[in-house]
């Protein structure tokens, strides 16, 4: 099936900024796959955005927040003892960890608020995995004023008991979700349900390039700018585009607003990297190409992890906010066409990973991050010393310092 798709998607390819289509589809997946319940809301939040999108004023204002509350345009970092160290390529890091609260999720949440704005919304709510967007959703809605609801599996909760406090500092009320894994699909569930009954003065900001669109393609584009930031420093630093450049893959908000900006730079190799968790066996881990399937979850037509029966599987991640079943509709369709890799990183190898680069660099970086980082120290002595490989920093690990000693049992 696999040579089938991939031919077919490379005859009728449309080319990176004519995807999605007008109903939200990236080749066969994608979509609006949901009750009737919430077509109306997306509908609305369709129009809006569609609107807002190539609106001078509404960017000019975005890039301004972005700026001010957010702290962009974040460094390019070159780990020169990691690259040392690993003795291949060059290895950079961008610097998304640096960012207010965290990590990148503020792209995208300060983008949903002015939205939400726009159209008249007191209230905000969202789903969160790892804490970083629930804690980048509370910000704004603080920054901007508005009412604050974050679901968050209680799992989740004691893995992440920093972020939930930072989140009600910030004034959002945090309500855990103690069914199921207790983990992100569960979240996504009760906000979606909250959603359906409180549509007309609440705006879900999702935080991955995940759900129906116009979820995919509207984060997508608030992410990008990392992608935008990054081309535009390594032709200033180097005189040239790295020969490779790797991120960590959840839903995949992180990965997508690196690669886009070099979707058509064919000579850039893009790798994602997703949670191989503790082995290959089912429910040990959360790499959706390593066992899952074509399926409908939570909004939208993807890979997912499943049994034959359409059960979604269980999960495990030693990271929260990789620890879930279906990846984003636009990288399966890369992936077909063979301009995304896709592999992964077992848990061990992260959590060395995870204390190499606080030795090497002084950088303690999210769990997440971290499957990016330990990709690299496989594949950079790989590479020749003359390329280079560029990584998406997407999270600094302060959340995650304590759940790593407890694993490694130091604490």
């Amino acid at each position: 099936m696999q040579t089938n798709m991939t031919a077919d998607i490379l005859k009728h390819h449309p080319g990176r900024d004519a995807l999605p289509d007008a109903g939200g589809h990236f080749g066969i997946y994608g979509g609006m796959y949901v009750a009737e319940t919430l077509m109306q809301p997306l509908l609305e939040l369709r129009d809006a955005y569609m609107g807002l999108r190539l609106d001078a004023v509404f960017q000019k204002q975005l890039n301004e927040e972005l700026k001010v509350f957010a702290g962009r345009p974040t460094g390019l970092y070159f780990a020169e003892r990691l690259t040392k160290k690993l003795g291949g390529a060059k290895i950079y890091l961008k610097r998304e960890d640096l960012l207010h609260t965290g990590a990148h999720k503020i792209n995208n949440c300060v983008g949903q608020a002015l939205v939400a704005r726009h159209m008249g919304k007191k209230r905000v709510i969202a789903e969160t995995g790892a804490g970083q967007h629930g804690t980048a959703t509370a910000a704004v809605a603080a920054r901007f004023g508005m009412k604050c609801r974050i679901y968050m599996g209680s799992e989740d909760m004691r893995r992440q008991a920093l972020n939930v406090y930072r989140m009600k500092l910030c004034g959002a009320e945090v309500i855990g979700v103690d069914v199921g894994q207790k983990t992100l699909k569960e979240a996504i569930n009760e906000a979606m349900r909250d959603w359906v009954a409180n549509c007309m003065d609440t705006h879900y900001i999702l935080g991955t390039v995940y759900g129906s669109h116009p979820y995919p393609m509207m984060v997508r584009d608030f992410q990008s700018v990392i992608g935008h930031e990054a081309r535009a420093q390594m032709l200033e630093r180097e005189g040239r585009l790295p020969d490779e450049i790797a991120a960590c893959i959840g839903g995949g908000s992180n990965a997508m607003g690196l690669f886009f900006a070099f979707l058509e730079d064919k000579g850039v190799r893009l790798t994602g990297v997703e949670a191989g968790g503790r082995s290959g066996e089912v429910g040990e881990h959360a790499a959706r190409f390593d066992g899952g399937r074509l399926g409908v979850l939570q909004g939208c037509r993807t890979f997912i992890l499943q049994d034959p029966e359409g059960q979604i599987g269980l999960t495990h991640s030693v990271s929260a906010g990789l620890d879930y079943a279906a990846i984003g509709p636009e990288h399966a369709y890369y992936r077909d066409l063979g301009r995304i890799q896709m592999t992964l990183a077992r848990d061990s190898a992260v959590l060395k990973a995870f204390r190499l680069l606080a030795e090497t660099e002084g950088i303690i970086p999210a769990l997440e991050s971290t499957h990016a980082v330990a990709y690299a120290i496989e594949r950079a002595p790989q590479m020749s010393k003359d390329q280079i490989l560029l990584l998406n920093l997407s999270g600094r690990g302060d959340k995650d310092v304590q759940e790593v000693a407890r694993i490694l049992g130091e604490l």
